[in-house]
């Protein structure tokens, strides 16, 4: 479970998050969506750890910061960070030395590199993969330790089809496992079918926070409500929900 109360965070004279309280359930796909600005990006690093903060973050009932959270919480930010001269492999090892996992992780290792079709590029040192593939190790490096929560930041950018294909079957699976899932993507539509709570970010507030369920029975359309609450301009039929970038600006 990931919990967030009262979290703010100020650059200077900026207050980027205001005051954001929320929670993503275990079992539970959180999406969080908003405009350039709205402070997601902010979120995101602040729950990871990466920032200074207001306010209190718990994974699975642990500070965010401690070793206990860390242990159960895994991360694929929006940019992978490879090491240059580690191979594929070497990344997966690290990672499982890093989290002192059992031996188990050499055959999750395999199995996840099939499944991202890298098992070929096992050799290959960072600096050799292209952005795709990066991206797809980093994902496999997130997901060997079996996390209890794991937070994505556009999951979906720079994967091909079968790829993307491959991530939402395992972020199903890992919904049904258990796990406490939070997605931050303006491409709503890549993740229209598996979302479980929505939470919508303006001005560095949550404006909204809403089951499937809810919505559902209050007959909500969801891009209806996005576009209702942020005064963003309605998608073109090249776009999702950023009419000028999927990448977010720096919140």
């Amino acid at each position: 479970m990931l919990q967030v109360q009262n979290l703010s965070k100020k650059y200077e004279k900026t207050l980027a998050v205001r005051n954001a309280s929320f929670t993503v359930k275990a079992g539970e796909v959180g999406v969080l969506l908003g405009p350039n600005g709205a402070g997601k990006s902010t979120t995101i690093k602040s729950i990871a750890g990466l920032l200074k903060f207001e306010g209190n973050i718990r994974i699975d009932g642990h500070p965010n910061k401690s070793l206990e959270a860390k242990r159960k919480f895994g991360y694929v930010p929006e940019t992978p960070a490879l090491y240059d001269a580690l191979t594929v492999w070497e990344h997966l090892e690290f990672i499982s030395r890093a989290y002192r996992l059992d031996e188990g992780w050499k055959e999750r290792a395999e199995a996840l590199l099939v499944r991202f079709d890298l098992d070929d590029k096992k050799d290959k040192v960072g600096k050799e993969l292209s952005k795709g593939m990066q991206q797809k190790v980093s994902l496999c490096c997130a997901l060997i330790i079996k996390p209890a929560m794991i937070m994505f930041d556009e999951p979906m950018v720079g994967l091909d089809p079968k790829a993307i294909k491959e991530l939402k079957s395992i972020l199903i699976e890992l919904r049904d496992a258990g796990s406490a899932l939070l997605i931050s993507t303006h491409m709503i539509d890549s993740i229209a079918e598996i979302w479980d709570r929505v939470l919508i970010m303006k001005n560095g507030e949550i404006v909204l926070s809403r089951t499937r369920e809810e919505m559902e029975k209050n007959g909500e359309d969801l891009e209806e409500a996005f576009f209702r609450l942020t005064d963003a301009e309605p998608a073109s039929a090249d776009s999702t929900l950023a009419p000028e970038s999927i990448k977010e600006a720096n919140a």
